[in-house]
């Protein structure tokens, strides 16, 4: 028996671009059964552009503004469906998208979280810009842990999850501004079987408004990650916390690097060096070439 599957779209001064993302939701092969607007407290049109769609049962639910994860679990609370597809009021879904991700659920009761590839393109031109079509299956928990190997593709647009697994991992951190997505993936990954349709059904805008989160940002949501990820008695957990904190400090530090601030970059490069010394050799290469990435 077929799987419904609700489609929560959070939204915030979006108004200019929801009209197309919720026509790619009505336009799938396999029709949602519920589709949800979560409008994070907009000061433009999105109301209005929003509740035109209502006549073919699009749900319009207003709150003060909270957040993205604030929104999706709104979003998710209000909703009904078996599974739950997440889409940025900026972003659009090929036809397909939930006809293939559901099949994926259909196969085996034991996966939680299905994503798929995705295609940035301009928003001025319409062009493709990339496609990102490798994506995590098996171990993707600890590759999201130590940054390592395939993972899960994009943003929270490609992932559609079981409503059972949301509902056990507790939902979106409310606590996290950047790197969100990150933590409710590694969550699920940790208790279900991740797979992963290898084709670019999810086009995601690029442009001047998209969210570009400083390295502050990142510093403060990916510690609480680890945080969180840490907090275990788990020995197959615990044994990555060296590789993974020295990977998550090489990285910090490359970003420091590249936005000028030398104290941070040193901070964390030393952090980075204290947990897996062999990344001195990589920090020596770069610093002499000057480039860190």
């Amino acid at each position: 028996m077929p799987r419904s599957v609700s489609v929560v779209i959070p939204t915030y001064n979006y108004g200019r671009f929801i009209g197309e993302a919720i026509e790619s939701v009505l336009k799938q092969t396999l029709a949602a059964s519920e589709v949800i607007v979560i409008d994070d407290g907009s000061t433009d049109d999105t109301e209005t552009v929003v509740r035109e769609f209502e006549d073919r049962g699009v749900r319009y639910i207003r709150q003060e503004n909270a957040g993205v994860c604030a929104a999706r679990n709104t979003g998710v609370a209000e909703s009904g469906g078996d599974l739950i597809g997440f889409l940025d009021a900026d972003d659009t879904w090929e036809p397909t998208k939930i006809e293939k991700q559901s099949a994926k659920f259909a196969v085996d009761a034991q996966v939680g979280l299905v994503h798929c590839g995705m295609r940035e393109f301009d928003s001025e031109t319409g062009s493709a810009i990339a496609e990102h079509l490798v994506g995590g299956e098996e171990g993707v928990a600890d590759n999201l842990l130590l940054w390592e190997g395939p993972v899960i593709v994009g943003p929270g647009g490609t992932i559609m999850v079981s409503r059972e697994a949301f509902d056990t991992v507790g939902g979106f951190d409310t606590r996290m501004k950047v790197g969100e997505d990150w933590d409710f993936c590694y969550r699920v990954a940790r208790k279900y079987k991740v797979r992963f349709v290898p084709e670019a059904l999810v086009n995601y805008r690029v442009h001047g408004a998209a969210a570009h989160h400083n390295v502050d940002n990142m510093e403060r949501g990916m510690r609480l990650f680890y945080e969180k990820a840490f907090d275990t008695t788990d020995p197959g957990v615990l044994k990555l916390k060296d590789r993974a904190l020295g990977n998550y400090h090489k990285i910090l530090a490359g970003s420091y690097f590249q936005s000028r601030r030398v104290g941070k970059f040193a901070s964390h490069a030393v952090r980075s060096i204290w947990r897996r010394p062999g990344n001195l050799k990589y920090f020596a290469g770069k610093m002499f070439n000057r480039e860190i990435r």
